[in-house]
């Protein structure tokens, strides 16, 4: 039975076509994530390989790729990821939807979002609009420009995994250590509500 859903998706510019890059993740062995196009590169690793050195042939593809962007890649500072926090809880309040583990890194999301009703793309898409409106409201849109011309915060698309009961702890617990293995301190949000134990029904 499906309980919920961990979802990641990224800033404006961050993943990009063929970057070597994968991650720490238990049940992925390696989610090589980029929303402007192009596939995959696979990866036959469960460890990161963000900083493995890449040859000139790819340092200039990546540097051709990030030159083609039509805005800036968006970097979320910690103020930033504040108000992206407050717009998730925004968007679970109007929506009705439960997070049941939230991190919000410079450069990209985690969210355990409980079962809804509500196809998880759609879920997605709301909370990337809740985020982006708060961040307007509180004058700290990235772009810094006239609505509705302002560059996208969020690149397209997700990246989203069906859950089951015995996924539950696991992904709670690699969610919660995203910002300590990258040196930031734990995080803690106004939009989480803890997993409701044995009722495995988190929509």
């Amino acid at each position: 039975m499906i309980v919920g859903y961990h979802c990641i998706f990224s800033t404006y510019g961050f993943w990009l076509p063929n970057d070597p890059r994968g991650s720490w993740s238990e049940f992925v062995a390696s989610w090589n994530l980029f929303y402007a196009g192009g596939s995959v590169t696979k990866l036959g690793t469960r460890r990161s390989v963000a900083a493995a050195r890449l040859n000139a042939q790819e340092i200039q593809r990546r540097t051709s790729t990030k030159n083609a962007l039509m805005h800036k890649p968006v970097t979320l500072t910690g103020i930033q990821a504040r108000a992206v926090g407050m717009g998730f809880a925004i968007g679970c309040q109007v929506k009705g939807y439960r997070i049941h583990a939230c991190a919000i890194m410079p450069q990209h999301v985690h969210l355990f979002v409980g079962r809804t009703a509500t196809d998880i793309r759609t879920v997605v898409g709301d909370f990337k609009r809740f985020a982006t409106m708060e961040l307007c409201r509180q004058n700290l849109h990235p772009a810094q420009h006239g609505w509705p011309e302002r560059a996208p915060v969020w690149a397209r698309g997700s990246w989203c995994v069906y859950l089951h009961a015995d996924d539950v702890q696991r992904v709670i617990e690699y969610i919660n250590g995203n910002p300590l293995r990258d040196g930031l301190p734990p995080q803690h949000w106004g939009c989480v509500k803890p997993w409701p134990g044995g009722n495995h029904s988190a929509g």
